[in-house]
């Protein structure tokens, strides 16, 4: 399958990582966020350096975007790896109760340790980190249950480093979603691209819904990814088969139809609605067997 070429590394990020170098000496706790669609893809690579032996807390956000044999698929693969993940959906709040719950745990283990060393019990610090867009801020103004941060599902709406007092157990810290200096697995770049973890800047809207479709026609084959066959054909009246799988005439053909000849434009909306889950719920990375 064709990959387009993807990169992107704007200045507020860059700034972010700096700003979050100079506060991980106060952090306790690590809330890792990945998107529930891609797993692996949304795995920062520094991720270890900047634990440096904290606590970790892995969140799996948008657990209502893949199928149940998905998640279940994942989270044994998680658990083999000696890692326990927290399933939510942010937006609805499905499971950020479980999340809570976890981080006032591993609170209550910093404040035995402290006990043990004559210091006094304080709130765990608590660091919410992942890529653009995978719903920190969500999850953190589910978690305080009011809207103290600035959230939407599009890329780089964090842009500096924000404390959040929850109660008299946690303060979180929301940071700007931090990408790798460079995407060299541009596999993994395009899936960030498909879930909009990444800024649109970074690649042709064109190209990377040509890839979602064929990206799709592969999935279809994996019944755990949740294609359902023929989805195109109901969404659009138009079957990617029926074009012979060629993913550009096929475009072409609905862009005809819906837009009017404007294949951005249509690409565009073919993007959009597999974001916002409309032609099913589907999970881009699967564990291998």
């Amino acid at each position: 399958m064709s990959t387009p070429t993807i990169q992107w590394y704007p200045g507020h990020i860059a700034k972010a990582e700096q700003q979050l170098s100079k506060n991980l000496d106060k952090i306790d706790l690590v809330i890792e966020v990945r998107d529930a669609r891609i797993p692996i893809a949304t795995a920062h690579p520094q991720l270890q350096r900047w634990i440096k032996g904290k606590q970790h807390l892995l969140v799996i956000n948008r657990r209502d975007m893949i199928s149940s044999a998905a998640r279940q698929s994942w989270d044994r693969w998680f658990r083999d790896q000696a890692q326990t993940p927290w399933w939510c959906d942010a937006k609805a709040g499905t499971g950020v109760k479980q999340v809570q719950q976890a981080a006032i745990r591993a609170g209550d283990q910093l404040n035995q340790r402290r006990r043990s060393r004559g210091m006094r019990p304080r709130p765990v610090r608590a660091l919410t980190l992942g890529f653009p867009n995978v719903g920190k801020s969500a999850l953190i103004n589910r978690l305080v249950r009011q809207k103290v941060v600035e959230s939407a599902r599009r890329a780089g709406v964090t842009r500096t480093l924000r404390w959040v007092r929850l109660g008299q157990d946690l303060d979180l810290l929301d940071a700007p979603g931090v990408l790798p200096p460079r995407l060299d697995d541009q596999q993994a770049a395009l899936h960030l691209a498909l879930c909009d973890d990444i800024g649109q800047a970074a690649y042709d809207v064109e190209l990377v819904a040509l890839a979602l479709l064929e990206t799709l026609s592969v999935l279809e084959k994996q019944a755990a990814a949740g294609v359902v066959a023929g989805v195109l054909e109901q969404r659009y009246g138009i079957n990617l088969a029926g074009e012979k799988a060629d993913a550009h005439a096929w475009l072409m053909t609905v862009a005809e139809r819906h837009t009017s000849g404007d294949t951005g434009r249509m690409a565009q909306r073919l993007l959009d609605d597999f974001r916002r889950a409309l032609l099913g719920p589907i999970a881009l990375e699967l564990p291998l067997p």
